[in-house]
Order: structure tokens, then C-alpha cells, then sequence
């Protein structure tokens, strides 16, 4: 299999962008991250990119519109010979014509279990609908927001008293755990998509969710 050249795509913090980092760097990830793709200047995950050695594209999308802004990021993908795509706290939807293009080859991580609360309050939609267990959802990216076909999902119990801030620190722990593992088990070619059904051959016990 070619081995993964990747871009993260992020907009914020970067704290899922930087557990793939960590786990390049321990030899427990096995990519090439060649390039941080942000459209907010100034965004934390921009430091974390440059104090890592990874290339930088930053374009501001305010004033431009979607196709453009990701025409000349495409540019930048091409350059690099990206051929894989992470999404990492991107807080802007891509195009119907730039997901056909990266058909399967962009994955993005949500904070609940799809198809359960998308979108960007999934925390406090989980917390205002009561349920019991929320977790996060690894999927590969369509033309739909949230909708893609689930490669992975790890469950978080809901504590009576969490707040959002508690639940969201809980997940993201988890999160920082699983989407370097889930991106080494696509680096190692070891998942296939049919249609809505993704599977993952070989899993070993430490790879199991609990429920396995």
C-alpha cells in the first residue's frame, strides 16, 4: 500500500492534531503529516504545527468563496503529494465536488455515536436529551455533515452531573487515544469500505472497544 502522505485539516486548538503528533513521534503511528491546513489565522494548532516541523498553509475563508479557498488548497495538497486528509476540529464544511474527489480518503472525528447528535453542540445536545452513554465517532467524510461511513466508536458514560466541559474533557481523552490508532490501522491498509459498512481486519484484543 502507498504509504500515507497526510494533511490535517484544523481550526481551533489542534489537541487531536497534536495525539497524532505525540504518536508519530513514539513510533506508534507510522505517516508522513507533511502539512497543517488551517482557516484561522492565529489558531493554536498552527504553533503546534510549526513547533512539530510540519509545514503550514493558513488561508483565511472569510471574503472567499468555498470552491476557491479550496482550489488554492488543493494546490498546496498537490505540492506536498498529500494523499490523505484528516479532519481535526475543522470548523468548515468542504464541498460536495472536493469530498468526490477525496472519495475515502478523508476522515473526521465527532464527539457523540453517530448518527446521535451532530453537528457542533453534540456535548450539550447529548446532555439535554439524557441519555446514559455518549463516546465519538471516526467515520470517513461524504458530502453529508456527520454522515460518512463509521469506521470506529469508543462510548463514554454520562455522569448525573457532568456539564459540558466534563463530558467534553472525557471524550477527548478518548479521542486522543483512538484517532491515532484508527489512522495506523488505514496506514497499514487494514480498512475496506463497502458502501456504509467499513471493516477493519486483524483487530487484536488492545485494539477492541469494550464492548467487543
Amino acid at each position: 500500500m502507498e504509504r500515507l502522505k497526510v494533511a490535517v485539516f484544523a481550526s481551533g486548538r489542534g489537541s487531536d492534531f497534536q495525539s497524532l503528533i505525540d504518536a508519530r513521534d513514539k513510533g506508534e503511528l507510522d505517516v508522513d503529516l507533511v502539512l497543517l491546513v488551517s482557516n484561522r489565522p492565529g489558531a493554536m494548532c498552527i504553533e503546534r504545527a510549526k513547533k512539530a516541523g510540519i509545514d503550514t498553509f493558513v488561508l483565511d475563508h472569510h471574503g472567499m468563496e468555498r470552491e476557491e479557498w479550496e482550489e488554492r488548497v488543493e494546490v498546496e495538497l498537490r505540492k506536498k503529494g498529500v494523499n490523505f486528509i484528516v479532519l481535526a476540529g475543522f470548523m468548515r464544511l468542504l464541498s460536495a465536488s472536493f469530498v468526490s474527489r477525496w472519495r475515502n480518503k478523508i476522515i473526521n472525528i465527532h464527539p457523540a455515536l453517530l448518527p446521535s447528535f451532530p453537528g457542533v453542540h453534540a456535548h450539550r445536545d447529548a446532555l439535554d436529551y439524557g441519555v446514559k452513554v455518549t463516546g465519538l465517532t471516526i467515520h470517513f467524510v461524504d458530502e453529508k455533515m456527520d454522515h460518512g461511513p463509521v469506521i470506529f466508536q469508543y462510548p463514554v458514560w454520562v455522569k448525573d452531573d457532568d456539564t459540558e466541559e466534563s463530558l467534553s474533557q472525557r471524550v477527548l481523552e478518548q479521542e486522543h487515544i483512538w484517532y491515532p490508532r484508527v489512522l495506523q490501522w488505514i496506514a497499514e491498509g487494514r480498512v475496506e469500505v463497502q458502501g456504509r459498512l467499513v471493516k477493519v481486519r486483524g483487530i487484536t484484543d488492545s485494539e477492541r472497544a469494550p464492548w467487543q
